[in-house]
């Protein structure tokens, strides 16, 4: 049993989620009143139809032929006004549903692109999709049908007390039987809920994430003829949510059970006490038929309010999910306007790339991955970062991209107008990348150029795959550039993904070029005449580049070694 404490650190939690929610929601203000509106018109029009089919019982039933066309009018135009309005309020549901989905799925990934990426990368794309797809399909649906369902059954709950206060207070307190049983519960379902949705989506989480993984990587695991072990890898993380979903239908099944039962015996005491007052010629017929009605009712919409909890608490935890991502630290772009002032004389001149006694460390690391480092290159020039994998080449090229920040020392670009500025998010505009694993898209290859540069030409594309000596193969395909590359573009072989990716960095006409292992699937001419063009092409451009061939150092204007202890040094090449 949990403990006070636990209880009130659970409650402060869901409550932080709830108002986080209800932040979130305010935007979609109008359209959960609109859903209220209806919801609430409804449910009186539900009640009206009781009452008027009261009245209509005891016409008939005194044969008072002056009321009862004018009660059955009364009742069936209450009943038809309210299968109108449930229509209505279904189409306001859809539409509003699939805009409001829509856009929160819209504004949690745009939270991911712009996070800072050493935050955003700690997540597994498994995970970040679950949170975008599951989380926000519970979200979107408490929007739509949560919160306007909670006005909707208090003033059902009020409007059927109200009418059996009226008629009989007695009945009112055989309808409040199941308070003691329902407020027990709740205590018992709030604690269980959070446990099992939290675990449920933790476990989707991990399910999509290693579908992502073995899709991605089916090459890989047919090579190794590891098929059959990843196929009951599967099977023990769905069979680990089978249990987990069971156990969590077991609960719900016992708690439903023990609330129908208590529902029963209230609805039997509500119908034994309105046969009594009926035997006693206290009510009539048709209040006895209110009656019958009104009790059900009244029991149901204090179930329901009751019940509303445990979807409270899903709603919470999915909302807890979307939180933890939407609260990550942003990119900043305080330096886009000094950026965009360089740009000009960065474009026309180039510019210089100076590293000063930086260190870092990974937020997950302890000690640094390079530290106290220092470099320069100029407009021009061409600098190689070698050393063993791992010793943090890559890092360096991080920094460089703005993807993360240094612990310490000073990283900053400056043209020749001795303009300068921090490297930073601001300052990509003047970097293109070639990474060193395989980052095409699918879609053709222009479309893939075009990443960098949506209005580029026909001519172009084709100076840029030229560069690369790319133009070649490309020429030859049956479709040219119109050709699709597929995911991963398993279609091509490494070498010419890598060229393709070398067209698209040169297609941006960056000052900087950041290349990264970028011609290790190429043969020793093949490189050789890509890196010549390179040089060529741009007088200008600053290379920074990472390399395990010898054969590029002859390229490079100054090497530097990084050691495994994380320091920097110039070496001859």
């Amino acid at each position: 049993m949990k403990k006070p404490g636990e209880y009130a650190a659970l409650l402060r939690s869901l409550t932080k989620e709830w108002k986080w929610l209800l932040r979130y929601v305010s935007k979609y203000r109008l359209q959960i009143f609109l859903y209220v509106v209806i919801g609430v018109l409804s449910t009186a029009m539900g009640l009206g139809a009781s009452v008027a089919s009261k009245y209509l019982i005891d016409s008939v039933v005194t044969h008072n032929n002056d009321t009862i066309v004018k009660s059955a009018c009364l009742a069936i135009g209450l009943a038809l006004t309210q299968i109108l309005i449930s229509s209505a309020t279904s189409r306001v549901a859809s539409v509003v549903g699939t805009k409001v989905s829509n856009e929160i799925r819209s504004n949690v990934y745009e939270h991911i692109v712009f996070s800072r990426w050493e935050d955003i990368n700690k997540y597994h794309s498994g995970d970040l999709l679950n949170r975008i797809e599951g989380d926000v399909s519970a979200l979107s649906s408490s929007i739509i049908s949560f919160i306007p369902g909670v006005f909707t059954k208090v003033t059902q709950f009020i409007g059927c007390l109200a009418v059996v206060l009226y008629y009989d207070p007695i009945m009112a307190l055989f309808a409040f039987m199941s308070t003691p049983f329902l407020a027990l519960t709740s205590r018992i379902s709030a604690k269980m809920m959070r446990k099992y949705n939290k675990e449920s989506r933790e476990m989707n989480g991990k399910i999509l994430s290693f579908y992502s993984e073995s899709i991605q990587n089916i090459q890989t695991i047919k090579a190794f003829d590891i098929t059959k072990r990843y196929v009951n890898q599967l099977r023990d993380y769905l069979f680990a949510y089978r249990k987990l979903r069971l156990d969590h239908g077991k609960f719900s099944l016992l708690m439903t059970m023990g609330l129908s039962v208590i529902g029963l015996i209230v609805s039997y005491s509500c119908y034994g006490w309105g046969v009594w007052r009926l035997w006693q010629g206290a009510i009539t017929y048709g209040t006895m038929t209110l009656f019958l009605q009104i009790s059900g009712q009244l029991t149901s919409s204090f179930s329901a309010l009751v019940s509303l909890l445990p979807t409270a608490i899903s709603i919470a935890t999915a909302a807890g999910r979307i939180m933890e991502i939407t609260e990550l630290p942003v990119e900043g772009h305080e330096d886009d306007l000094k950026a965009e002032k360089m740009s000009d004389s960065a474009d026309k001149n180039g510019v210089a790339l100076t590293c000063e006694n930086l260190t870092y460390t990974y937020p997950d690391g302890e000690v640094p991955v390079v530290k106290d480092i220092s470099f320069y290159v100029n407009p021009g020039e061409t600098i190689a970062l070698v050393g063993p994998s791992g010793e943090g080449k890559t890092t360096i090229l991080r920094l460089i991209l703005g993807l993360i920040e240094p612990d310490s020392g000073k990283l900053v670009m400056k043209t020749c107008d001795n303009d300068e500025i921090r490297v930073s998010e601001s300052t990509r505009r003047f970097c293109s990348y070639v990474p060193q694993e395989n980052a095409i898209f699918s879609g053709c290859i222009a479309d893939n150029l075009r990443i960098v540069k949506p209005e580029a030409t026909y001519d172009e594309l084709k100076t840029a795959l030229k560069t690369a000596d790319a133009w070649g193969f490309v020429e030859r395909l049956p479709d040219g550039m119109d050709t699709q590359i597929s995911e991963k573009g398993i279609n091509f072989s490494e070498g010419q993904i890598q060229r393709i990716s070398i067209a698209r960095a040169l297609l941006g006409e960056a000052p900087v070029l950041v290349m990264d292992e970028a011609t290790s699937a190429l043969d020793a001419h093949t490189e050789e005449t890509v890196l010549a063009n390179i040089m060529k092409s741009y007088p200008n451009r600053t290379c920074v580049i990472t390399t395990h061939r010898p054969s590029m150092l002859k390229y490079c204007d100054r090497v530097y070694r990084v050691d495994e202890e994380g320091n920097l040094q110039k070496i001859d090449n």
